[in-house]
């Protein structure tokens, strides 16, 4: 790794994380990386992301990145969760193993309950399986070890939620028939929102990258498909980016006609500050993704608890109601969405530590 243990702990303190710990073990190659940003709520939670990282530089800080996220996320959603990430420094379809990941398993078993394991890019459930087999700080695992099950169903609920709060707004009432929706990325989660959508007769238009899915799914749906690349740039009421992050930029904000921005794509401005000021200037009303996409979170925060599918769902309708606060507290302070919904999540936090 390049740079110094003080470059490091510099990272963490303009981040305010608690902890990072690694794992380097060579006889089963796992390289492993756990950030812990927040524990005033309750134990770190994160997926565990599995990609083939240039450096270790830069997994640590998508590490540092997530986690911060999380703390958000379970924040905003009323959960006991503080906010953690862990990465796998490896390439998910040719160096994965039942072996790596049980050795995984072991070492967040070593940490004592301080971090809990989901899934995220380049993990699956199997995986989750493998992890559980040597530890019981996991959650969203399959309903046959009794667990939540797909939480892609739930985090496409959320996003729904969100949608719909945002339509509220923009509209006076949150009846979604007849408005234009642009979904990007349909895979798991984008195709459980296509399907709320549609149940909901909203014009739904598709895109993915890969142009097999996108036809599968516009067909299977009665979607209108639409260019990947471009797919930001029509005229609807909501562009839901639900594939990578980053597409909400100083290049294409200015392109865009639709007037709500609300997927499920984590970490979706890119330079943060220039965005947000081009998206006011745009009259475009932004959804943070941190608070509309808590629905897997929110699931496995119910399995970690026992709650049944009620209470799962309903705590998952709550992403409406978080969803009209932070808009209404960005209008009565003149302050973005995305300002509001940081400001309202870390008032959570500083209101909890008064009780501890």
């Amino acid at each position: 790794m390049q740079r110094d243990s003080t470059s490091l702990f510099d990272l963490m303190r303009v981040s305010d994380h608690q902890n990072i710990f690694i794992c380097n073990d060579k006889e089963v190659g796992l390289k492993a990386i756990v950030a812990i940003h927040d524990t005033t709520l309750g134990p770190a939670i994160g997926g565990v992301r599995m990609l083939p990282y240039a450096t270790e530089a830069e997994a640590i800080e998508d590490a540092l990145r997530l986690s911060k996220a999380i703390t958000y996320k379970a924040s905003l959603a009323g959960l006991n969760l503080g906010g953690g990430s862990a990465i796998i420094i490896g390439n998910n379809r040719t160096e994965k193993s039942e072996v790596l990941m049980r050795r995984f398993g072991r070492f967040i078993n070593g940490l004592n309950g301080n971090f809990i394991a989901s899934i995220d890019v380049g993990t699956t459930q199997k995986d989750l399986e493998y992890i559980h087999a040597e530890t019981d700080y996991v959650a969203g695992l399959p309903t046959s070890l009794n667990g939540s099950g797909d939480t892609t169903v739930f985090a496409a609920k959320g996003v729904y939620y969100g949608i719909k709060a945002a339509i509220k707004e923009l509209y006076g009432d949150d009846n979604l028939a007849g408005r234009k929706i642009a979904v990007q990325g349909v895979g798991s989660v984008g195709e459980h929102l296509v399907s709320l959508l549609r149940a909901e007769n909203a014009r739904v238009y598709v895109s993915d990258m890969t142009e097999e899915r996108k036809m599968k799914i516009a067909a299977k749906y009665k979607a209108e498909p639409i260019t990947y690349s471009t797919s930001f740039e029509l005229d609807a009421d909501v562009y839901a980016p639900c594939a990578l992050g980053g597409t909400v930029n100083p290049d294409t904000v200015p392109r865009m006609r639709c007037k709500i921005i609300a997927g499920s794509a984590n970490n979706q401005l890119l330079e943060e500050e220039k965005t947000v000021e081009l998206l006011k200037e745009n009259n475009i009303l932004y959804t943070p993704d941190f608070l509309i996409n808590a629905g897997a979170l929110i699931s496995c925060f119910s399995e970690l608890e026992g709650y049944g599918a009620d209470r799962t769902d309903h705590l998952i309708r709550y992403i409406y109601t978080a969803t009209r606060h932070v808009i209404q507290k960005s209008k009565e302070e003149n302050i973005s969405t995305h300002q509001a919904a940081k400001e309202l999540a870390e008032k959570r936090i500083q209101d909890m530590k008064k009780l501890k």
